[in-house]
């Protein structure tokens, strides 16, 4: 063999490999995301599809008996279900409640931040601490704070001459010591969000406005709450989702109670998968509640594209 033909074959096995490296767009691209796509098919589809396939069957570890396919007996059960309408009524109220209060709370949050104080980080990092304490500890705290005998709130009321209320023996007040709390514990979070918008936003917007006579209302609604607009919907997409799935602040403040009044749709689904082992019923509520984020979701990335 000669020494022309030696470097002919290598040439041609370096070209094969060569053709291979060099693809396309399309086909880097799928090389590329075809390990994200395994990953997500891993650990979100497989366990949302096993959940759907659960929820059609009696699926009850207490009965001792095999899983047995029952269609969509467990979804018409819930519309007999009046613990379950209440939970979501509960799980709904929240949401509407919560979220533009975090909202409004976090942007006003978010402006004060952004101010252009000599020392911000004590600021900033002040943000950082309702955000990152525990959400179990956050509602054992607060549901000291709202106890009738030696609460915080009760003995503030009492000291500006108000009568204290019993919270956690009454529906209303329950839901609305709740409210304050998740309201509280999520504001940092949205206020996080709306401040990294505002770093984004140039000051040579502001210094032109100045130049206009804009005052500071003007430049408020005109240049920051329009350019802020990205970062608002991202916040309160992740801020509804969070909130159609709360759990802990209500489940520790009180349980549910009283009677079943204040428990969500996340502690009804613990309820039957947990407690009662009722892993078909607890799947097809988890399943009502998975549509429930995804119909959110969709809206909100509908607005994304129509108004940004």
């Amino acid at each position: 063999m000669g020494v022309s033909q030696v470097k002919g074959n290598r040439d041609e096995a370096l070209g094969g490999w060569t053709r291979w490296l060099d693809l396309g767009d399309r086909a880097l691209a799928v090389v590329l995301l075809a390990p994200v796509a395994i990953l997500l098919a891993v650990l979100i589809i497989y366990p949302v599809g096993r959940l759907i396939y659960s929820s059609f069957f009696d699926l009850s570890l207490t009965s001792g008996l095999p899983a047995q396919f029952i269609g969509f007996d467990n979804y018409r059960s819930m519309l007999d279900d009046p613990t379950f309408w209440e939970a979501t009524w509960n799980t709904i109220l929240i949401t509407v409640v919560t979220v533009p209060g975090a909202l409004l709370v976090g942007l006003a949050l978010a402006l004060l931040a952004n101010l252009p104080f000599r020392q911000k980080w004590p600021v900033r990092l002040s943000l950082l601490i309702p955000w990152a304490l525990p959400l179990s500890f956050a509602g054992l705290i607060f549901a000291w704070f709202f106890h009738s005998e030696y609460g915080v709130v009760n003995d503030i009321l009492m000291r500006l001459g108000f009568q204290g209320i019993i919270w956690f023996n009454s529906p209303e007040w329950a839901l609305a010591a709740i409210c304050l709390t998740i309201t509280w514990k999520t504001s940092s979070f949205m206020a996080l969000i709306i401040l990294a918008g505002l770093q984004t936003i140039p000051k040579s917007l502001y210094e032109a406005a100045d130049v206009d006579g804009a005052g500071r209302i003007r430049q408020f609604f005109e240049i920051t709450l329009p350019l802020l607009k990205p970062s608002i919907i991202v916040a309160l997409i992740f801020r509804t989702i969070t909130a159609l799935q709360t759990f802990d602040i209500p489940f520790m403040m009180t349980g549910g109670g009283p009677g079943t009044s204040t428990a969500t749709l996340a502690m009804y689904i613990h309820q039957n998968t947990v407690s009662f082992l009722d892993l078909g019923y607890g799947s097809a509520l988890a399943v009502v509640m998975f549509l429930l984020s995804m119909v959110i979701t969709a809206l909100y990335l509908r607005i994304i594209r129509t108004r940004i």
